[in-house]
């Protein structure tokens, strides 16, 4: 015997009494009591404490004075380094950049939580996070100037080669999550990915394998809202770190403006992952700032009242306000960050105009290893239209 719903029984009736078919209206999209976010410091830059965020608190409840200002300086730092970049891809220096703007404190919290031992796998806009374990920012930049693949060695920061395609990361942290299982190993994996990434069946295979093998990963969403041009409300019908339940594992959203909040959560997290507790996964609600990349113009679907709103969840006015509120930092310490600042930046400028031009040719290396005649006719092809600009025969 089969059964069939209570509507699929009933008969179908026209709304117009004629005998045309009603049409099948959408379903309503889900709705669902969303928690507020896990936050210790409002963007007022008022320490929350209260006893819904007291377990993760206490995962910062005994943070120095200097050790928030080292977090100030690293956002501070990195969106110098960020800013330096945009402007050298809109001189001609870089072909490409992918800017964090906005998004500093998801990453610089999140960073700073991991230990050395632990295994970080990157998107392609952690910039913060490389910056965290240690790798030269200015490394970051020869792989968007087309010169190398990379720039550094993934073993000597635990910190993975940036990935372009969106999502496989995910998969490259649980096989190697589930690796550091089987040697005995006490450290943890985490993988970053954006909110557009989450729709990826690499993401969801990710979390099925991690949720089975119980391994060490946390899976770090930041919901910088936009995944390019498509809003997070067409990524998924709830919130994204609820997904995490489908697959048996826990999941939260914190403010990902909120450096300490950040801190903490991406630390519960590491721990429990650590001492065999499985798989976790952090949402980080925040917001990108500017395009998603150079080639990307967001004034094309995003209007300035959403940024305009936004901008009064700076994370680092928010930590800044803080630290003058507790008479944490003085006027010396900012300024001296702001040399530290300038510095930065023109040491990048110097590192990125030394470097040489991209081999044009080189993209067509190693497509096959024994070679193929179609890459040879390829290549041919580029060689002469590149040889038709020194003539000035281009068209």
């Amino acid at each position: 015997m089969t059964v069939e719903s209570t509507a699929a029984r009933k008969p179908r009736r026209s709304s117009t009494g004629g005998g045309k078919r009603a049409s099948a209206k959408k379903p309503a999209p889900q709705k669902s009591n969303e928690p507020e976010l896990i936050q210790l410091l409002t963007p007022e830059g008022k320490r929350v404490k209260d006893a819904k965020n007291a377990v993760y608190d206490a995962y910062v409840a005994d943070i120095t004075a200097e050790e928030l200002r080292g977090l100030y300086r690293d956002m501070v730092l990195t969106r110098r380094f960020d800013a330096e970049a945009t402007a050298l891809q809109r001189q001609g220096e870089l072909g490409l950049w992918a800017s964090l703007l906005g998004q500093e404190a998801a990453q610089i919290g999140s960073g700073r939580a991991t230990r050395d031992d632990d295994y970080v796998f990157p998107t392609y806009r952690e910039h913060g996070v490389a910056w965290c374990r240690g790798v030269d920012p200015t490394n970051l930049l020869g792989m968007f100037r087309g010169v190398n693949n990379g720039g550094w060695d993934p073993n000597s920061n635990n910190f993975h080669l940036y990935t372009i395609v969106i999502g496989s990361q995910t998969l490259h942290a649980t096989g190697y999550a589930m690796g550091v299982t089987k040697d005995g190993a006490d450290s943890a994996v985490i993988a970053y990915f954006g909110d557009g990434a989450s729709s990826q069946g690499d993401v969801a295979e990710s979390f099925t394998f991690s949720a089975v093998y119980n391994a060490p990963v946390v899976f770090f969403c930041q919901n910088n809202q936009w995944a390019i041009s498509e809003p997070t409300e067409k990524q998924t019908r709830v919130p994204l770190y609820q997904r995490a339940q489908g697959f048996g594992f826990p999941g939260v959203r914190v403010d990902g403006n909120d450096v300490l909040a950040v801190l903490a959560v991406t630390k519960w997290a590491l721990e429990r992952a650590r001492s065999g507790e499985g798989p976790a996964l952090i949402e980080a609600f925040t917001y990108r700032m500017g395009a998603h990349t150079t080639s990307d113009d967001p004034t094309k679907y995003r209007n300035d009242d959403e940024r305009a709103a936004w901008e009064v969840k700076d994370p680092i006015l928010r930590l800044r306000t803080y630290l003058e509120s507790e008479g944490h930092a003085d006027e010396g310490f900012f300024a001296e960050l702001d040399d530290e600042s300038e510095a930065l930046g023109k040491r990048v400028r110097e590192v990125v105009r030394a470097m040489p031009d991209p081999d044009l040719m080189a993209i067509f290396e190693n497509v096959y290893a024994d070679g193929h005649a179609l890459v040879d006719e390829e290549r041919a092809q580029f060689a002469a239209y590149q040889a038709s600009f020194a003539d000035g025969e281009v068209k």
